[in-house]
């Protein structure tokens, strides 16, 4: 019987282990984009699951041999793509104590450390990024989770918690609102809400990428005098492509003006919040309703892990709280449930890593690795500017830089479009790095992001010589 007992999981919990220091260690051996071909990992797997025990040992040959090929390693220091999802020592130890204790943190009852850690850990981030102190804290899987309970939650209150109770009988037909550059989650929100994606307004954008706040107005505007009912804006602090910096104030005074409810997206970019120099970010939030941001991005916490503030706490309760007879307590109204907070009634102990992450850090050591990745942004910006072949696109944003191959001589959009296509395929073929593109204006254009754990100046130096030494093979 090949089953694990306590004696045997032992000795293969060790060897796990130092194979998992060693694979942190030595990340840069593996591809950074996995190299497989679409159906190689599955047609290695057997077609019927195994009727007898199998060895463990035999099992983690097969991850190292079938399952390691088709990882992108995102814990390499050349991940450079989209956005990071950081992990760090301390981290990944807490996710360990996590999977051991198995809790099922639902509510205060089944396991009132969980609760109450995770109430303090969200006073500890509201302290670092200097919110507003009487907002309230909860952990979300992501952002899109995140996003979509602010959407539910400013619909219920609207409509005085109609819809919930009565669907959408009688109620008028709201409104949401973004700019087109905002992350498509809140495309998928409005579906989901049940308002209807033909009544997503999209917004334009200035010439730096952020909110047209002018349009914004008269959007809302017009859908008034059309009896429509404008219900949300949700603004992005740091959009997808840019990460453009949509500007609170503004829109905030004019949200207070309609009685419309203002989340804050800043999934990727409130990171940055924990250093002084960039509180300027949230200029007016205390003209909003709602904000997120993902610690599991770009703050060294293990996915998921992500952060919703709310102002009205009873509101967001009021949404998604129901109470059957089997998770009623005698502990109800005086500790927080926050199976009451979100969509799922499951909830897996996620501020554990946190709290061992700000711990073990410290918020200046945080502020330390932030500022260390802006600075090499900031060196990398720099080379493309002295690079005659190449331009920058838009303007470098904290930690991102957003260039493209732009050869003396060549004019042609579809030209250059094609050359940088062609240019990122090659780079992200030889598994020396991995980055993302994107498309604006029918522009097409390579993103950095430089967030790795422990990225260093010297990947960043030699990544630029490569996409140097390739862009010139392509002429």
């Amino acid at each position: 019987m090949n089953q694990l007992t306590n004696k045997t999981f032992r000795k293969a919990a060790h060897e796990l282990v130092d194979w998992m220091a060693d694979y942190i260690e030595n990340v840069e051996q593996y591809p950074v984009k996995s190299q497989v071909k679409p159906k190689e990992i599955y047609n290695q797997i057997p077609e019927n699951p195994p009727t007898e025990s199998e060895e463990v040992a035999a099992i983690f040959e097969d991850f190292k041999n079938i399952i390691l090929p088709g990882i992108t390693h995102w814990q390499s220091p050349n991940f450079y793509a989209y956005f990071p999802a950081n992990s760090s020592y301390p981290s990944l130890l807490a996710e360990m104590l996590m999977s051991t204790l198995a809790a099922q943190c639902m509510i205060w009852d089944t396991s009132p450390a969980a609760a109450e850690l995770e109430e303090k850990t969200m006073n500890w981030l509201k302290q670092m990024m200097t919110l507003p102190n009487d907002w309230q804290g909860v952990i979300q899987d992501t952002a899109s989770t995140a996003s979509l309970a602010a959407l539910l939650t400013a619909r219920e209150k609207l409509s005085d918690y109609q819809v919930n109770q009565e669907g959408f009988e009688n109620t008028p037909k709201y409104r949401v609102y973004c700019s087109t550059q905002t992350h498509s989650s809140i495309d998928k929100a409005v579906k989901i809400a049940g308002l209807g994606i033909e009544n997503l307004v999209k917004i334009a954008v200035n010439d730096d990428c952020t909110i047209n706040v002018k349009a914004l107005e008269t959007a809302i505007q017009d859908d008034i005098k059309n009896g429509f009912q404008p219900l949300f804006v949700m603004l992005a602090l740091g959009t997808t492509s840019t990460i453009a910096i949509d500007n609170v104030r503004p829109v905030g005074e004019i949200c207070q003006k309609y009685n419309i409810w203002l989340h804050l997206d800043a999934a990727y970019a409130g990171s940055a919040l924990i250093l002084p120099e960039y509180r300027d970010m949230i200029d007016g939030i205390e003209l909003a309703d709602s904000f997120v941001f993902n610690p599991h991005k770009w703050l060294f916490t293990n996915f998921d892990c992500s952060a919703y503030f709310v102002k009205d706490a009873d509101a967001l309760i009021h949404t998604f709280s129901v109470l059957p007879e089997y998770l009623k307590t005698k502990t109800r109204g005086q500790v927080n449930d926050y199976r009451d907070w979100g969509i799922p009634l499951g909830r897996r102990f996620r501020a554990l890593k946190l709290w061992f992450v700000i711990r073990n850090f410290g918020v200046e050591g945080l502020r330390e690795k932030l500022r260390f990745h802006i600075d090499l942004a900031k060196a990398f910006e720099a080379k493309v500017v002295e690079n005659t072949n190449f331009e920058t696109v838009y303007p470098r944003s904290l930690n991102g830089v957003f260039f493209r191959f732009k050869p003396e001589g060549i004019e042609d959009l579809d030209t250059l479009n094609q050359l940088n296509e062609k240019l990122l395929l090659l780079l992200n073929e030889s598994g020396k790095m991995y980055l993302s593109h994107t498309k604006i204006n029918g522009v097409y254009f390579i993103r950095i992001i430089i967030a790795q754990t422990n990225v260093t100046r010297e990947h960043i130096d030699n990544t630029w010589l490569e996409i140097c030494r390739v862009a010139e093979s392509l002429g």
